[in-house]
């Protein structure tokens, strides 16, 4: 975990991840992997930046608001059925627990997240 220090910023967009497979059966299309990293976690509330590579995999999502650094893709939901979204770098959405949803990624996306 990268501590953020008051008063000094951290680039999440050059913040090093290491990639590993999705699991098989949340695999949807291609060969996608994803990456996370905790920047910080206090008070019951954790920031990361989270990496996904081209492919289309489903997720049950956490309570989370997202900004979207780079890349880009639709996220189409499952559970509630909502209409899907496309998404890219300056996107701002939030997310609650339970939602399931399948995430189709055309460039490798990146995000940096608040979960509560």
């Amino acid at each position: 975990m990268t501590a953020l220090t008051p008063g000094t910023p951290v680039d999440a967009r050059a913040v090093a991840l290491a990639h590993e497979p999705l699991p098989a059966d949340e695999v949807r299309d291609g060969a996608p992997t994803a990456a996370y990293a905790v920047l910080d976690a206090t008070d019951g509330t954790e920031i990361g930046v989270w990496e996904m590579t081209p492919g289309a995999a489903s997720d049950t999502e956490e309570d989370e608001v997202f900004v979207v650094l780079s890349g880009r893709a639709t996220i189409e939901f499952t559970e509630p059925a909502l209409p899907s979204v496309e998404v890219g770098p300056g996107s701002v959405m939030r997310l609650s627990a339970g939602m399931r949803t399948v995430w189709t990624v055309t460039e490798t996306l990146r995000k940096i997240s608040l979960a509560v």
